[in-house]
């Protein structure tokens, strides 16, 4: 799945201003949980801006611990990053902690069932179980069409998508 997430990325290195165009919400979020696109993930950048203009705040996701949910902290384009437990570029413990009601979660595959894998770590299906104990949070993958799958395998643990967003 990665090797082909590479090749779509590769093929459609626009996928995330499309995938915006698409984009339909009953309501703005107050805040939107985003994250850094890492490799050949697509690029939650443009969305973010739009739900941004919208009226929403932003936040991003840090790793306390290798084995933790992720905590989100408020951040704006330009604000400085820092590596998080995981060594992934994430606001600094400067940053307030923000609660997102809409995350934005990077997939590796799909399904239309809501079944997403990610990078395995369980870091999104934690932090996602967690969100969602506290309240209503919508949860949203970000994924090319290509990465769509019959159906991915689920574990107990695994935590649904709401929706998905791709390009097409």
């Amino acid at each position: 799945m990665r090797s082909l997430r590479a090749a779509l990325a590769a093929r459609n290195p626009n996928a995330g201003e499309e995938a915006v165009a698409r984009l339909m919400l009953e309501r703005t979020p107050r805040i939107v949980g985003g994250y850094r696109g890492q490799g050949s993930e697509i690029d939650p950048g443009p969305l973010m801006r739009r739900l941004a203009e919208s009226g929403a705040a932003l936040a991003m996701p840090a790793a306390a611990a290798a084995d933790a949910p992720l905590i989100y902290r408020a951040w704006s384009p330009g604000d400085l990053l820092a590596p998080d437990a995981c060594g992934v570029p994430s606001p600094t413990p400067a940053a307030p902690l923000a609660s997102p009601d809409l995350i934005i979660a990077p997939v590796l595959a799909f399904d239309r069932r809501g079944g997403r894998l990610g990078q395995g770590g369980g870091h999104f299906d934690r932090t996602l179980k967690m969100l969602r104990e506290a309240g209503e949070v919508l949860v949203i993958g970000l994924a090319f069409a290509g990465q769509e799958v019959a159906e991915v395998p689920r574990e107990a643990h695994d935590q649904a998508l709401d929706a998905i967003l791709t390009e097409k």
